[in-house]
C-alpha cells in the first residue's frame, strides 16, 4: 500500500510576473543562488552542476598553483585555483577552470567573472566525470575565447600526461605539445615558463 500525505509542504511554485522564467542557459545560470560545494558551468549549451573534485584532483591543481607562484610574484600576476568563474568572450558562457593566471587588472563580466580574453593561462585537471569535456570541449571553448595558453593535466590517461595548447586562431589552438608526467614542458608566450611536470607524479 502507498500512503499519500495531504499535508502541505510549503507554498506552491509559480512564475513571478516581474521575473520571467529563464529562457537560456546563461539566464538560468544567472538566476541560481550560491551553490557551495558545487561547480556550475555552461559547456556546449549545457548547464552543468557537478560536485567539486576529489582530494587528488585538488592536490594536482594546487601543485600547479605552487609551481607558478615565483613567476606570478615576479610579474605581479594573480592566480586562482578553482575559485573564480570565467566568462567566455562572445558566447558569454561561464566556466570554472581548475587554475587561472590573470593580470591584476583583468577585465570582468559583472562582479564575479573574469573575461577569457584578458587571461594569460587556464588549466584543467581531468577527472572521470569531466574527461570528455576537459579533453574535447574545453580546448575549443578556451581557444574561441582567446585564452592564449591552456594546460591540460591528465592523470587518467596512460601514461599520465600534461598537454600545452597555444596560439589560438579562428576558435582552435594551432600548437599543442604533450609530455608524460616527470618531463619538463615549455609554457609559451605570454607565460614563458618551463614547467617540471614531476610535481604531479605523487598525485597518481
Amino acid at each position: 500500500m502507498v500512503a499519500i500525505s495531504r499535508k502541505s509542504h510549503g507554498p506552491a511554485l509559480a512564475p513571478v510576473p516581474e521575473r520571467p522564467l529563464p529562457g537560456t542557459p546563461r539566464e538560468l545560470f544567472d538566476s541560481l543562488p550560491p551553490l557551495p560545494g558545487l561547480r556550475t558551468e555552461i559547456i556546449d549549451g549545457r548547464l552543468i552542476v557537478s560536485p567539486v573534485g576529489t582530494p587528488e584532483h585538488a592536490r594536482a591543481a594546487m601543485r600547479l598553483f605552487r609551481a607558478f607562484i615565483p613567476l606570478m610574484d615576479e610579474r605581479g600576476w594573480e592566480g586562482f585555483s578553482g575559485n573564480v568563474d570565467v566568462c567566455i568572450d562572445g558566447s558569454r558562457d561561464p566556466v570554472e577552470p581548475d587554475f587561472v593566471i590573470a593580470p591584476f587588472d583583468c577585465p570582468r563580466w559583472g562582479n564575479r567573472e573574469l573575461f577569457s580574453s584578458g587571461l594569460l593561462l587556464v588549466a584543467e585537471v581531468v577527472s572521470k566525470g569531466s574527461a570528455e569535456d576537459d579533453r574535447g570541449k574545453k580546448p575549443v571553448i578556451y581557444a574561441g575565447g582567446d585564452v592564449p595558453v591552456m594546460l591540460l593535466v591528465d592523470p587518467l590517461t596512460r601514461p599520465a600526461s600534461v598537454t600545452v595548447y597555444s596560439d589560438p586562431k579562428e576558435g582552435r589552438y594551432q600548437v599543442t605539445s604533450t609530455v608524460p608526467f616527470g618531463r619538463e614542458i615549455l609554457v609559451p608566450h605570454p607565460i614563458g615558463f618551463t614547467l617540471d611536470t614531476s610535481v604531479f607524479e605523487e598525485v597518481l
